[in-house]
């Protein structure tokens, strides 16, 4: 690997840095997006025996707004459950948006990762033409400096390529992963609504 970066340049070192950044993106994103943890399997009807049995006070809606996404949504349902049919849907796809919003973080600076990749990865080949052009003499150029600089080029367009491919496979998993959560917690909302006000 050493040896790698040393044939690479110094320009190596941007693209070294953004693939942290962007195995960092991906990791947290990973963690964050598991469907155990915005959207419990038995959370829903845990809410509905709470209502049943009497046991949705203050306190136990404001512990289930803070337990995931999906319990910050049902919390608002029972918070707006006396309200007219209207009221309290524009007040859960309010809480609704606050949750995407969250859900959504840090993928707008994974696709970036992705687009900029790709262009640092550019800026260390001209690094590379520049250091080929300058070591060029018409009776005749060092060959090892030659190499270097088109080592230089190559090394930096692949590792910008590298980069790219797996973080924006990951911006659309992800993109794609958090509608589909959305949409699971849409249909609980409603389901859990009906049977609460009911």
């Amino acid at each position: 690997m050493q040896s790698i970066v040393a044939e690479a340049g110094w320009p190596i070192w941007l693209l070294l840095a953004l693939s942290v950044v962007g195995l960092a993106l991906i990791v947290e994103r990973a963690l964050s997006l598991r469907s155990t943890r915005v959207i419990p399997p038995e959370l829903a009807a845990q809410v509905q025996q709470m209502v049943r049995a009497g046991n949705d006070s203050p306190a136990a809606i404001e512990k289930l707004a803070d337990s995931c996404a999906l319990g910050q949504i049902l919390a608002e349902v029972l918070r707006t459950r006396q309200q007219p049919a209207s009221e309290m849907r524009q007040a859960v796809e309010d809480t609704g948006q606050d949750v995407a919003h969250t859900l959504q973080r840090y993928l707008p600076a994974l696709a970036t990762v992705a687009t900029i990749a790709p262009l640092l990865g550019l800026f260390g080949t001209v690094i590379g033409m520049i250091e080929i052009f300058a070591v060029y003499r018409p009776d005749g150029a060092d060959p090892s400096q030659m190499a270097h600089g088109i080592s230089v080029a190559l090394y930096n367009t692949a590792f910008g390529i590298l980069i790219a491919i797996p973080a924006m496979i990951a911006h659309r998993l992800y993109r794609s992963r958090v509608e589909g959560l959305l949409l699971r917690m849409e249909q609980i909302a409603r389901q859990v609504a009906q049977r609460v006000r009911g």
